[in-house]
C-alpha cells in the first residue's frame, strides 16, 4: 500500500513530467494493432476470463439460534476454524442439497417474506431480522466445474454484494467471512480446487443485524463471478484512468495500471495501452517495456495518451471510450484487461457552483435506495436501466446512492445513459475496517465518468456538529484523496454546519435548508462549495388527493413545520448561483421508513415516483423546470363522489407562458406562469372534460385533460420493451392500466388481477405502488424443511423383531441415538444385533397439493424405514445414494409424527470414523399460487424475464368482469455471457 500511496503522490507532485514510468523504465510509443499482434496468446490458460456464476444455486433457510435447524454447521469435533476442510453440515462438499430450493440470482429472500406489525418497521415489516430467527439465515449451495486447462491460473471468486454477514466456503475450505451488505467482496480460491471436477461453493448469509435505517432485503442480490487469469496479471480494480482537456481540442488521458506477479518466479514484460472508441476504432496507444515484477510483488505502472478531438462524456451525450490494457511476457499475451471510462472534467467552485467539461451545470438530483417493486434489492441490470430513465425523463441529471455504494451494473448504466452518480460510502469512522471499506469503493468505482462526488457519509448525529467529527472526516478525506485526488470529498451533514465536519468537508453537504442557515455558513466558509444531498420533496401516495389516515394514504403534504416542499426547495437552490444544485429525498418510494403512520403503511412516501416508477404530480412540477421540452400536466383526476358544485382545486404544472382551463368547453380563463412555479384554479365539480391548453409565445404548444371515467371494463398491458434478450436475465417491465368502456383510464380502480406467462421466460414481480399493500411481491413455492428430531433406540435381536404395535412404544426411556458429543451411541450385544431408531417430526398445515416427500439416510449398515407405522423404503445400506420418496397425505397427520428405523447397526471400518447420525430431511414443497396483484389507483405493474431460449412470451391478464388482455413480447437471440462450466453429473 504504501508504494501505491507514494506513486501516486510522486504524480500529484509532478504531473504527465516527462512521461517516465516510476521505476524509471523506458515508455515507448508503437504504431500498435490488434490484427498486428506479434505476442502469442497461446491456449485458453493465458487469457483473463470473467464467468458469470448467477445460475443455478440451492437455498434454504437454516436458523439464527437452533444449531440443529442450521444443519447441524459447525457441530463437528473438529470444526472448519480447526482444521482445514473441515466444513460441515451446508458447508462440506458431500452434503446432500437436492431437496433445496433451485434459484437463479440476483437473489432477495426477504422479500418473498410475510409482512407482520411485529417485524422491524424501518426495514418494511418484513419477518427477517431479530425475533425472527427461521428466516434470518440463507444457506446458498453452487456445484461447478473446473476443467484441468485451469490448473496454473489464478482463480477467485468475487461477490458484488451479499445482504449481510456472509461466510463463505469451497469445497470444505473456510474462505473467509464477509459483514458489509453492500461492498464487493473477492477470495482466491485456486489452491482449493478440483482440476477436471466438480467444486462447490456454499454462503452462509445471516441477515439478523441491520447495517442501515431503511429495507435493506436478504441475500446474494448483486452478481457473482469467477475471475481466471495468469499468475502475472492487472489487480483486481487495477486501472485508474484520468483525463485532462487541453488548450489544442485534445486530452491527455493518464493511464494507470497495478499489476500483481502472483507465481513463483521474476517475471519480465511489457504492458500497452490501447484507447478505442464506441466502434472499437485504436484511438491512441502506448507501450511500457523493460518492465519486471519479483514473486508476489504489486507494483503500478504509467503512461500518458493523447486523443486528438475527444468525444466527451456528458449528461446529455454519455460517450465511453475503452482502455486495453495488455501485458506480454516472453512473447506471450498474459493478460487483457478493458476498461470503460469517459473523457471529461469535473470541478467545483465555491462561487459559481459545479462545472462539468469546463460548463456551467445545475445539479437537478434525487436520493435513491437500491429497491424497487417485484423484486427487493435483486434488481436486474435491466431493471436498473428502467429505473434511471424514468428519472431521466423528468430532467433528473444526478443520483445520490443513499446511504452505500451501489452496485456495480447501477454505474455501469449511469455510464452509458449520462447519469452523475454522488458515490456514498456506509461506515463512517478510521478504524482499518472502515478505511478498508472506503478505499474498496473509491478503488472499484473511480473509472466511472458518471461518479462526480464522493460521499464520507450520511447524517452522523453523534460527530456532525463536533471537533471530533472534523477529525474523523479529515483522516478519511485525506486518506481518500490519496486514492483519488480527481473529484471532490463531501460528507452530507443535517446539523451544526459551522462545526464539526462542516469545518473540513471539500463540498459542504446542505440535508435540509431547514436545518440552518445555508447563506450564513457561506459567508463564514468562502473556500467550501456546496451542494443539497437532501432536500425535502412534497409526499404523498400516488393519485390519492384526500388523506386517509386509517389507511396510511397521504394527500400532497409539504414537510416540515416550515411546510418545506419540493417547490419551496428548487426555488432556494435555483436563486443561488454558488450552489452546485439539490437533491430531493427521494426519487423513488421505498420500502421502510413509514413515515408517518408506521404500520399498516409499509413504504415510504417521500418519493416523487412511487415503487413502480410511475409518476406522482410533483413529478410534472420537476419536469416542467429542469427540463427543456413543453410540459402540461393538471390534477386531481376528475371522478368526484360528490354533489355538483363542489370546488375542487386544480393544479397545473408547465413551463409554458400561459395555461388557459376549460371544463366541458367552456373557458374558465387563462394565467401566465410564474417561473418555477404552478397555477390553480378553484373549479365547482361538473363531470365531463377537464382540459388545460398551453401557450408559448402566444401560440397553444401542448394540452393535457382528464375524464370522468366509468367502471372498469378492460385491462391495458403496456410494456417498456417489447423484445428483450434471450439471456436468462433480461426483463420487460409491463404497466397494467385499468381502462372503461370507452378506452379512458380509471383513477380509482382497484380490481384484483391474475397473470398468466406463456413461452421461455417467467414472471418474477409484481406491485403495484401501494405504500400499505401487504400483498406477495413475488409467488415462489413454498419449500420448507422439516427437522427429524428425539431419535431414540432400542436394541433388539434382528430386523424380523421389528413389533407391529409400534403405536404402544413407550420410547421416552430409549437411550438417545447419539452421546453427548454428538457421536454413534449404539454398539450391539451378542444376542443383541439389529436396533429400533424412534424418532419424530411435526407438520403444520398443508395444501391438498402438497408435495411431502422423504430424503432419507441411512442410519445403519441397512435399514428399513417407517412413517406412522407405513413402510417407505427398505433394504436402504450404508453407503446407497439419497432417494427421495414421495409420502402419501393418508398416512400422515397434521402435528406429530412417528418416524422409524429398523436397522443393523453401523460397525466402524477404522477407529476414528464418523458415523451418520442424521436420519434425513422432510420436505414439504407447496406450489406458488396464480401470480396476482390489485390495482392501486388503476395501476399495477409485473415484472417478465427471459429464459436463454429465443421465442414469444405471452402474458395475459385476466380479472372478474374485465375483458382479458394480452401481449406478446419477442425474446431475441442474443450472445451469451460467459458462465462457468455446469457441474458433470456423476453416478
Amino acid at each position: 500500500m504504501n508504494i501505491y500511496l507514494e506513486k501516486i503522490h510522486m504524480y500529484k507532485m509532478h504531473p504527465f513530467k516527462g512521461i517516465i514510468c516510476f521505476v524509471g523504465m523506458l515508455l515507448l510509443a508503437t504504431a500498435f494493432s490488434f490484427g498486428k499482434n506479434q505476442a502469442k496468446e497461446g491456449n485458453s490458460s493465458s487469457i483473463r476470463e470473467h464467468l458469470l456464476m448467477d445460475f443455478g444455486w440451492r437455498f434454504a433457510f437454516g436458523n439464527a439460534i437452533d444449531t440443529k435447524k442450521d444443519f447441524n454447521f459447525g457441530t463437528g469435533y473438529f470444526s472448519y476454524l480447526a482444521k482445514a476442510g473441515y466444513g460441515d453440515g451446508p458447508a462440506s462438499p458431500g452434503f446432500d442439497d437436492r431437496c433445496w430450493r433451485l434459484l437463479n440470482l440476483p437473489h432477495d429472500w426477504a422479500v418473498e417474506m410475510p409482512f407482520s406489525p411485529k417485524a422491524s418497521s424501518s426495514h418494511g415489516y418484513k419477518t427477517v431480522g431479530r425475533g425472527f430467527p427461521e428466516t434470518s439465515i440463507g444457506w446458498y449451495r453452487k456445484t461447478f466445474f473446473i476443467p484441468e486447462t485451469d490448473l496454473g491460473k489464478r482463480i477467485s471468486i468475487q461477490f458484488d454484494g451479499v445482504f449481510r454477514d456472509a461466510k463463505v466456503f469451497v469445497n470444505g475450505f473456510y474462505l473467509g467471512h464477509h459483514s458489509s451488505g453492500y461492498l464487493p467482496f473477492t477470495y482466491d480460491i485456486t489452491d482449493y480446487l478440483n482440476y477436471h471436477g466438480n467444486n462447490v461453493v456454499v454462503v452462509r448469509v445471516n441477515a439478523t443485524r441491520e447495517e442501515g435505517w431503511f429495507y435493506e432485503g436478504a441475500g446474494i442480490y448483486r452478481h457473482v463471478w469467477l475471475n481466471i487469469t495468469s499468475p502475472l496479471h492487472v489487480a483486481q480494480y487495477g486501472t485508474f484512468i484520468t483525463s485532462t482537456l487541453t488548450k489544442k481540442h485534445s486530452a491527455d488521458v493518464m493511464a494507470r495500471a497495478t499489476l500483481a506477479n502472483d507465481g513463483r518466479k521474476t517475471s519480465v514484460f511489457e504492458i500497452t495501452q490501447t484507447i478505442v472508441d464506441a466502434k472499437s476504432n485504436i484511438i491512441a496507444t502506448r507501450k511500457i517495456a523493460n518492465l519486471n515484477l519479483k514473486p508476489g510483488e504489486h507494483k503500478e505502472f504509467y503512461c500518458v495518451l493523447s486523443v486528438k478531438n475527444p468525444e466527451l462524456w456528458d449528461v446529455n451525450s454519455p460517450y465511453l471510450y475503452k482502455l486495453i490494457t495488455q501485458v506480454v511476457s516472453d512473447d506471450t499475451l498474459t493478460d487483457r484487461y478493458t476498461t470503460s471510462f469517459g473523457i471529461r472534467t469535473v470541478r467545483f467552485d465555491p462561487d459559481k457552483g459545479f462545472f462539468l467539461n469546463g460548463k456551467h451545470l445545475t445539479i437537478k438530483g434525487t436520493n435513491n435506495h437500491q429497491d424497487a417493486a417485484g423484486v427487493g434489492i435483486a434488481v436486474s441490470d435491466a431493471m436498473q436501466v428502467f429505473r434511471i430513465k424514468r428519472l431521466k425523463e423528468m430532467g433528473d441529471n444526478a443520483i445520490r446512492c443513499s446511504h452505500n455504494p451501489p452496485s456495480p451494473a447501477f454505474l455501469n448504466a449511469c455510464d452509458s445513459l449520462g447519469m452523475l452518480v454522488i458515490d456514498e460510502n456506509r461506515e463512517v469512522g478510521t478504524n482499518p475496517q472502515q478505511l478498508h471499506q472506503l478505499r474498496e469503493m473509491i478503488c472499484r468505482d473511480r473509472n466511472h465518468p458518471c461518479v462526480f462526488l464522493w460521499s464520507l457519509g450520511n447524517e452522523e448525529w453523534a460527530i456532525e456538529g463536533n471537533i471530533k467529527g472534523a477529525r474523523v472526516i479529515r483522516t478519511m478525506q485525506d486518506y481518500a484523496e490519496r486514492l483519488d485526488s480527481s473529484r471532490a470529498f463531501t460528507a452530507a451533514v443535517s446539523g451544526g454546519w459551522d462545526n464539526g465536519i462542516g469545518m473540513v468537508t471539500q463540498v459542504m453537504g446542505y440535508n435540509y435548508i431547514v436545518q440552518g442557515n445555508i447563506d450564513e455558513h457561506h459567508a463564514k466558509f468562502p473556500w467550501q462549495s456546496g451542494i443539497g444531498t437532501e432536500e425535502s420533496n412534497t409526499i404523498g401516495t400516488r393519485g390519492v388527493y384526500i388523506t386517509n389516515d386509517s389507511t396510511a394514504h397521504m394527500a400532497p403534504t409539504n414537510r416540515m413545520p416550515q411546510n418545506v416542499g419540493t417547490e419551496s426547495g428548487w426555488k432556494f437552490y435555483a436563486a443561488r448561483p454558488f450552489l452546485a444544485g439539490l437533491c430531493y429525498w427521494t426519487g423513488f418510494d421505498y420500502r421502510g421508513e413509514p413515515t408517518p403512520y408506521g404500520w399498516p403503511q409499509v413504504s415510504s412516501q417521500f418519493g416523487i415516483l412511487d415503487m413502480c416508477g410511475y409518476p406522482k404530480d410533483i413529478f410534472y412540477y420537476l419536469k416542467s423546470w429542469w427540463g427543456k421540452q413543453p410540459v402540461l400536466h393538471i390534477s386531481p383526476y376528475w371522478n368526484w363522489n360528490v354533489k355538483k358544485g363542489t370546488p375542487i382545486q386544480i393544479i397545473a404544472y408547465s413551463n409554458c407562458d400561459s395555461v388557459e382551463l376549460f371544463l366541458n368547453h367552456k373557458s374558465l380563463g387563462g394565467k401566465i406562469m410564474p417561473v418555477n412555479s404552478h397555477l390553480a384554479w378553484t373549479v365547482p365539480y361538473e363531470p365531463g372534460t377537464l382540459l388545460a391548453l398551453g401557450f408559448k409565445n402566444g401560440k397553444q404548444i401542448i394540452a393535457d385533460s382528464v375524464q370522468t371515467s366509468g367502471p372498469p371494463a378492460a385491462i391495458r398491458l403496456i410494456p417498456d420493451r417489447s423484445v428483450i434478450k434471450a439471456d436468462g436475465e433480461d426483463v420487460s417491465v409491463i404497466t397494467v392500466r385499468m381502462n372503461d368502456a370507452k378506452a379512458r383510464f380509471v383513477p380509482d380502480a382497484d380490481n384484483e388481477i391474475y397473470f398468466h406467462l406463456t413461452g421461455p421466460g417467467k414472471i418474477i414481480g409484481v406491485g403495484n405502488g401501494d405504500p400499505s399493500s401487504h400483498e406477495k411481491d413475488r409467488f415462489v413455492e413454498n419449500n420448507q424443511l422439516v427437522t427429524i428430531d428425539s431419535l431414540t433406540f432400542k436394541l433388539i435381536k434382528s430386523q424380523q423383531d421389528y413389533p407391529d404395535a409400534i403405536k404402544t412404544w413407550n420410547d421416552r426411556y430409549w437411550p438417545s441415538l447419539t452421546t453427548a458429543q454428538g457421536d454413534y451411541n449404539i454398539q450391539p450385544h451378542d444376542s443383541l444385533k439389529a436396533c429400533i431408531i424412534c424418532g419424530q417430526f411435526y407438520l403444520s398445515s398443508y395444501e391438498s397439493n402438497t408435495t411431502i416427500a422423504l430424503w432419507p439416510k441411512s442410519l445403519g449398515e441397512t435399514e428399513n424405514v417407517y412413517i406412522n407405522g407405513h413402510l417407505i423404503a427398505s433394504h436402504i445400506k450404508r453407503n446407497d445414494p439419497v432417494v427421495r420418496y414421495e409420502i402419501n397425505h393418508a398416512i400422515l397427520h397434521k402435528g406429530k409424527n412417528i418416524y422409524t428405523v429398523v436397522a443393523i447397526p453401523f460397525e466402524k471400518k477404522y477407529q476414528y470414523e464418523i458415523l451418520n447420525t442424521d436420519p434425513g430431511t422432510i420436505q414439504v414443497c407447496t406450489p406458488a399460487l396464480t401470480w396476482r396483484r390489485k390495482a392501486f389507483n388503476g395501476l399495477a405493474q409485473v415484472i417478465v424475464q427471459s429464459d436463454k431460449t429465443p421465442g414469444t412470451l405471452i402474458l395475459s391478464a385476466t380479472s372478474d368482469d374485465l375483458s382479458t388482455a394480452k401481449i406478446m413480447i419477442r425474446t431475441k437471440p442474443c450472445k451469451l455471457y460467459p458462465e462457468v462450466q455446469s457441474a458433470i453429473q456423476t453416478k
